[in-house]
């Protein structure tokens, strides 16, 4: 999964921040509206909305990015549903990429489903019986 590249949005100009502040001021009520129909978010997505309209309200430049969740061995291990161990030994192996932070391994969440897919894909294909040169009736051919 690729992440976004960052948007930068720089401040508003003077009259329109002070606008949007006073809008805001004592209020954190948000409406949506994406292609004429009004959205209601639910209670971070707004808290976001509100935080970035308040900074952009305060004339300051904003950057929006995603940031993609980093799991513990251990967190990862029991998304998998395998071992720590097991697991570890992935990474040593170059299974699943590793990312250090000081000695500690952080393992993106995106690795841990793409691997968990793959897994998925090669027992379906296993399960997929190949031609055996059976006729209807189950009989193999000599």
């Amino acid at each position: 999964m690729a992440l976004i590249a960052p948007r930068v949005t720089a401040g508003l100009p003077a009259d329109d921040a002070r606008n949007l502040a006073r809008s805001l001021q004592d209020s954190n009520d948000v409406t949506v509206f994406v292609d004429g129909t009004v959205h209601r978010l639910p209670g971070e997505a707004r808290d976001a909305v509100v935080d970035l309209l308040a900074r952009l309200g305060r004339g300051e430049t904003v950057t929006v990015s995603s940031v993609e969740e980093m799991l513990t061995t251990s967190q990862a291990a029991e998304l998998a549903g395998i071992s720590h161990t097991y697991l570890r030994n992935m990474t040593d192996r170059g299974e699943i990429p590793v990312e250090y932070r000081g000695t500690h391994r952080r393992i993106r969440q995106a690795a841990i489903i793409e691997w968990l897919e793959k897994q998925k894909r090669s027992e379906a294909e296993a399960a997929t019986p190949a031609e055996t040169g059976t006729k209807e009736t189950g009989r193999k051919n000599a």
